[in-house]
């Protein structure tokens, strides 16, 4: 399959080869898709190639799959997951989203999201979150921050094996991790999104894919500072 994936990607991208009259690269393509549903490798590539394209050719490219999707014995969150996992766009999230249709219980995500954390000796905290998508497949939010001023670093991997996705004393940027309540991981990182806003940085891109999780802290107009 990596000879496949390999082939295909180069030209995903640039536009999907289902707008194209190449019979050979709408086969190479619909191959493609068809391997999403099983293979980790594809579907991390179409989640990159995709980020790497600008709103016009996403635009296309979900175009190509409401074409092409009827006509491949893939579900289609296989299908879609992998863009969602990085398409931040909000109108485009819904597009994706509706496109998905009424979940299907057979595809659910094998595990729970979860959360680690661990301390830096300078305090700087660091955290990885594991969020499923479909079957065996997560994305996982890893990433350096202080609440009270925001992000040192961020770090998205948009699909992963879950099996592969970091554990309970698995080290990240050389701090040991430890299982943290999730949502009081989730309150911490949402301190750290407002405290990064409010300093007037833009915030890094793989933290707006986690807006659901974070609330308005992430979206809209850059809140006042606080009150002295």
């Amino acid at each position: 399959m990596r000879e496949t994936t390999n082939r295909v990607t180069d030209v995903t991208m640039e536009l999907p080869p289902a707008l194209r009259p190449d019979a050979r690269l709408v086969d190479a393509w619909c191959e493609w898709l068809g391997a999403l549903a099983t293979d980790a490798e594809a579907a991390l590539s179409a989640a990159i190639a995709y980020r790497e394209l600008d709103g016009t050719a996403r635009d296309s490219w979900l175009r190509a799959l409401e074409h092409d999707a009827q006509r491949l014995d893939v579900p289609k969150i296989a299908l879609y997951a992998p863009l969602l996992a990085v398409e931040s766009e909000p109108e485009r999230r819904e597009r994706i989203t509706a496109a998905l249709g009424p979940a299907d219980e057979s595809f659910a995500p094998r595990s729970p999201a979860r959360g680690l954390q661990g301390c830096a000796p300078d305090g700087m905290r660091v955290a990885a979150l594991i969020t499923p998508l479909y079957l065996d497949f997560a994305q996982v939010l890893a990433c350096g921050y202080r609440p009270e001023t925001g992000f040192c670093w961020v770090r998205h991997d948009p699909i992963v094996d879950r099996r592969r996705a970091p554990q309970h004393g698995d080290s990240v940027e050389g701090i040991a991790l430890e299982s943290t309540p999730l949502k009081s991981l989730i309150d911490d990182l949402a301190l750290a999104v407002l405290a990064h806003r409010r300093s007037g940085r833009e915030l890094p891109e793989a933290l707006k894919v986690f807006a659901d999780l974070f609330g308005p802290t992430v979206g809209g107009s850059t809140p006042p500072p606080p009150p002295p």
